[in-house]
């Protein structure tokens, strides 16, 4: 979500002035793109990690506990998120080759599970997962939201937007139909979220993968299947967020205005496209303007922190989001990848990330680029297809109609994921345990949400109450989660 505001009510002047801003940057960020201000090393790229946690209790309920469990963690990697059963741990940014996987893989284990043993102290478990399947409405009716100015200024202004209630409407085997008061809905997506440096000049190659991608990714990492007790769809979160920040009316939609969480509406030439989009199409949320003269800083020789674009920048929730950041005052851009849910156990996480960054170095090197082989439109409709499916999905890929999802990853998509590593210098063993694991998920059809599914179906014949059932799922899917095992081998209760 960014950095803080100051404020959690504006004026109209304050708008006119934050739009008069906006456009300032977006015409310095221009700029700086035709003057080729951006250093990158093309070589080693730097990734880095979000992954976004959920708090519950000794019953495997939310725990509204964030502020004092961050306080036990006492970690600056460790931040608050929208909920107050909520945390997010940003993982330090590393280059991809070498040993790097295995050493990640060490390191967040470490540091989750020492996160992990300060929670517990006060009552609390961390649990990775895309939504918290015992999460009811009576958690939500109050007390719900971290102590935040950001989160509270972002609430009003969505209601300010839309001007009525958020109505909550999604299918699936056990369809759900609610109003929220609120955008405490948008609180239950946890994800995790991958971040890759890019030079301006990749830029537009490596986002249209990405969108290529996102359809394969969502199916093999679903992890969503249960919100307020409902059976959704298998990734429940990217339907649940689209609506749950939701700024148009009926009326808008139906005039065809886009919605602020977005997968776009076709492939790019520039990252210049995307920040342009942004400002041409979408209102302020938060219009706080800064005292930066961005003119003046590019003028005398100094990065432009470009605040206003960046924070109107972070109000746009793309699938693919584009990244314009400076650190240690130099810039930078980033793609970064919001598909995936959190969970199920680390060693999950990082074979999606691998599957990946190994397909993007791959898709965005290609000769003919796979986007010149299919519409905009198929990549958005395996985006949902993957998302209501999962596992189950039937995908578009150019040149073979549609596909399995075992017959999509098995046959074309891992050995190009397998040759993307290769080229990032990964070694051999890493690249072979972390694409293990997509192989034996695809074969064995068996991702977090599945076995979810599976598991409360096991546990209701055995008698449980659904609410019973999924505490019980969320007790073993801990229980599992803290083996670091990978989610295709879990057993299912008989």
């Amino acid at each position: 979500m960014g950095k803080d505001v100051k404020r959690t009510t504006y004026e109209r002047i304050d708008r006119q002035q934050y739009r008069r801003k906006v456009q300032l940057c977006l015409d310095v960020f221009e700029t700086m793109l035709a003057q080729s201000s951006f250093e990158f090393d093309h070589d080693h790229p730097l990734t880095g990690m979000e992954i976004e946690c959920n708090l519950v209790d000794d019953a495997y309920q939310p725990a509204m506990t964030n502020s004092d469990v961050l306080a036990a963690i006492a970690d600056p990697a460790y931040q608050t998120e929208l909920g107050a059963y909520n945390i997010e741990f940003n993982v330090p940014p590393r280059p991809l080759g070498g040993h790097t996987g295995a050493q990640l893989e060490d390191e967040v284990r470490a540091s989750l599970n020492a996160a992990e043993t300060k929670a517990n102290a006060g009552g609390a478990h961390i649990v990775m997962i895309g939504i918290l399947p015992t999460l009811m409405p009576e958690h939500l009716a109050s007390g719900w939201m971290s102590e935040s100015s950001r989160y509270a200024a972002l609430n009003d202004s969505i209601f300010n937007a839309r001007g009525e209630d958020i109505q909550i409407d999604i299918d699936g085997p056990e369809p759900l139909s609610m109003n929220s008061t609120s955008i405490a809905p948008e609180s239950a997506c946890t994800s995790m979220q991958l971040h890759l440096q890019v030079s301006p000049e990749d830029f537009a190659s490596t986002w249209n993968a990405a969108q290529v991608l996102a359809g394969p990714q969502l199916a093999l990492g679903a992890n969503s299947p249960y919100f307020f007790g409902h059976q959704l769809w298998s990734e429940t979160r990217i339907e649940l967020f689209a609506q749950s920040t939701d700024t148009r009316p009926d009326e808008l939609k139906t005039q065809g205005v886009r919605p602020r969480v977005w997968f776009g509406e076709g492939w790019i030439t520039s990252i210049f496209d995307l920040f342009e989009e942004n400002v041409r199409y979408f209102p302020s949320l938060l219009p706080e303007v800064s005292d930066e003269d961005p003119v003046a800083e590019l003028a005398a020789g100094r990065t432009p922190q470009l605040a206003e674009l960046r924070l109107h920048n972070g109000t746009v929730y793309r699938w693919n989001r584009p990244v314009y950041d400076v650190v240690a005052g130099r810039p930078h851009l980033r793609v970064e990848n919001r598909v995936l849910p959190a969970g199920p156990t680390v060693i999950d996480m990082l074979a999606n990330a691998a599957f990946y960054y190994g397909m993007l170095r791959t898709l965005s090197e290609e000769d003919r680029p796979v986007w010149t082989k299919m519409r905009f439109a198929a990549a958005q409709h395996n985006f949902l297809q993957a998302a209501r499916n999962g596992m189950q999905a039937s995908l578009f890929w150019p040149g073979s109609d549609t596909l399995s999802i075992e017959d999509l990853v098995i046959g074309k998509l891992l050995p190009m994921a397998h040759h993307g590593l290769d080229r990032w210098g990964v070694a051999a063993e890493v690249r072979d345990r972390l694409l293990g694991v997509i192989e034996g998920r695809a074969r064995a059809g068996r991702n977090g949400a599945a076995w979810q599914v599976s598991t409360v179906r096991a546990l209701q014949r055995r008698g449980m109450t659904r609410p019973a059932a999924l505490a019980e799922m969320l007790r073993l899917y801990c229980e599992h989660m803290h083996t670091n095992e990978p989610v295709h081998s879990w057993e299912v209760p008989e």
